[in-house]
């Protein structure tokens, strides 16, 4: 069977699902003004860039007059707080451990700067687990999902070649992006993404908890197997 020698996950909305509360707070922020947030147009944005230059504040500045300083900060503070209540999601955990024990490369790739991935990662007590954490700075500006350059270069770090590692993500952004880099990959769809519809992964689950490392490595057999 194969070797399976790496995973590579996404941040948002699959290791801790940082997106529904994002979403969430907006809806409610505009509504208060008498507005509906744009959702469509939000949801370009999930798991990537250069899809959409949509920016919720600014948007609701030009229908209200309101100056987007002030909603962007109320924003911010919100969603932090819901985020911060917000664990670990299904599976991640268990997860990691087992590919640790079996001596399988790990690896983030997110379209987030490293000080809030980071950041995160350190507050649930997951960073030591991943060999590399690649981020945005770690890509030419407009790069990001849905381009291929996150998991290339999780790749190239991990030392490991694209048939022998699986991607977890769980926005449409994020698939097209390791699809694109021709990594086996994993959708994990959460309550926001599952509403945008996550289609042309290799599997999709509910959650990481369905999936072992031998599962993955049948999978994976599969799906490079001659035809």
């Amino acid at each position: 069977m194969l070797k399976l020698k790496a995973l590579i996950f996404d941040f948002d909305g699959l290791i801790l699902d940082t997106e529904t509360p994002e979403v969430d707070v907006w809806q409610a922020i505009y509504r208060e003004h008498g507005h509906e947030l744009p959702v469509d147009e939000w949801a370009k944005t999930v798991g990537g860039y250069g899809i959409s230059t949509f920016d919720a504040a600014t948007h609701l500045s030009g229908l209200t007059g309101l100056d987007p300083a002030p909603l962007r900060a109320r924003y911010r503070t919100d969603a932090d707080r819901l985020i911060h209540a917000k664990p670990i999601q299904p599976g991640v955990t268990n997860l990691l451990a087992s590919a640790r024990d079996h001596g399988v490369g790990l690896a983030v790739a997110s379209s987030s700067t490293h000080s809030w991935v980071d950041t995160h990662l350190e507050r649930l007590n997951l960073i030591s687990y991943f060999d590399h954490i690649i981020c945005q700075e770690d890509v030419p500006p407009g790069r990001t999902k849905p381009n291929p350059d996150l998991f290339l270069k999780a790749l190239a770090r991990l030392g490991v070649e694209k048939d022998a590692a699986v991607v977890f993500e769980d926005s449409p952004n994020g698939v097209k992006a390791a699809r694109a880099a021709g990594v086996f990959v994993v959708a994990v769809p959460n309550p926001l993404t599952k509403k945008l519809g996550v289609s042309g992964a290799d599997l999709t689950v509910d959650s990481l908890a369905e999936l072992t490392l031998d599962a993955l490595r049948v999978s994976l057999s599969r799906r490079i197997a001659p035809q």
